[in-house]
């Protein structure tokens, strides 16, 4: 596996945030918001910690993903593109009749996705399951599951932590994209999670809080969950909602409706303010 620098990967987030937006302007629909928070944290882990092969999609020994926040699909779907799963432009399929890029994700679908999600609270149940699998099969294969903060409201999220816990699953990586807003506002106002660290560590779970938007940090977090033994680990991420387009950041408004044609060119200007893009096409 190539490994990307953090000078590699600035420019590919760029992208993979253009290409969030342009998707979603091409729909018409989707989820830009909380799709734009995640971009280093999806980045980093299809780039250089996944250990996968792009185009041997059936191979045994893969690290798995799973999308628990289903909605945020058009950031799986671009890394997906960037990193070689399929060509990037069909990107500006998403919604469409007949696509393989659905507005959650749909693994009869698309191939190189490990489950369907949409419905809030799964993922790390699943997760649970392919990492208890691994346990059961003696396989080395690692599972990471991306979790919203406020899906985190989902009682089947703490069933499942108390699960990893119990079993071990010390090749579980949870993440949670704490970027504090959600459908209806804010997340602590709708229904509120904190202290998030020590409910965690409660649960008996490795915590490792970051930035989610500083790569190296990100990096970091990778690789100290992955050399944890014992107890399952998971990374929560601070993280600006429509991160990189400055009328989107930290708007709840964003959530689940797409840029307009202006809009789009605006927000395109903005991420391209600076040069460093190698992947525009």
């Amino acid at each position: 596996m190539v490994f990307f620098s953090v000078d590699k990967l600035e420019p590919i987030c760029k992208d993979i945030r253009a290409d969030i937006l342009r998707m979603t302007e091409a729909a018409g629909s989707g989820h830009p918001g909380g799709s734009l928070s995640a971009v280093e944290l999806m980045t980093v882990l299809y780039f250089n910690v996944l250990n996968h092969r792009p185009q041997e999609l059936e191979w045994s020994e893969r690290d798995r993903f799973i999308l628990s926040k289903g909605h945020a699909c058009p950031v799986v779907y671009a890394v997906m593109a960037r990193s070689g799963y399929f060509p990037v432009e069909e990107l500006l399929t998403l919604r469409k009749l007949g696509s393989r890029l659905q507005g959650h994700p749909n693994m009869k679908s698309l191939p190189g996705l490990e489950s369907s999600s949409g419905s809030l609270g799964q993922g790390l149940s699943v997760a649970n399951g392919l990492a208890l699998a691994a346990k059961i099969d003696k396989r080395d294969y690692r599972v990471y599951c991306l979790m919203g903060d406020g899906e985190l409201q989902e009682g089947q999220i703490w069933e499942a932590a108390m699960t990893a816990a119990h079993y071990k699953l010390d090749n579980v990586c949870a993440l949670v994209d704490y970027n504090n807003l959600q459908i209806d506002g804010k997340v602590e106002d709708v229904k509120g999670i904190a202290p998030l660290k020590e409910k965690w560590l409660s649960f008996n779970w490795h915590v490792i809080e970051i930035d989610g938007h500083d790569l190296e940090q990100v990096e970091k977090a990778y690789a100290e969950a992955k050399q944890i033994k014992g107890k399952p680990s998971i990374i929560i991420a601070k993280t600006i909602k429509g991160k990189g387009v400055s009328f989107m950041e930290d708007v709840a408004g964003w959530h689940g409706k797409a840029p307009n044609s202006e809009e789009l060119e605006q927000a395109l200007k903005e991420i391209y303010v600076q040069e460093g893009s190698t992947l525009k096409n």
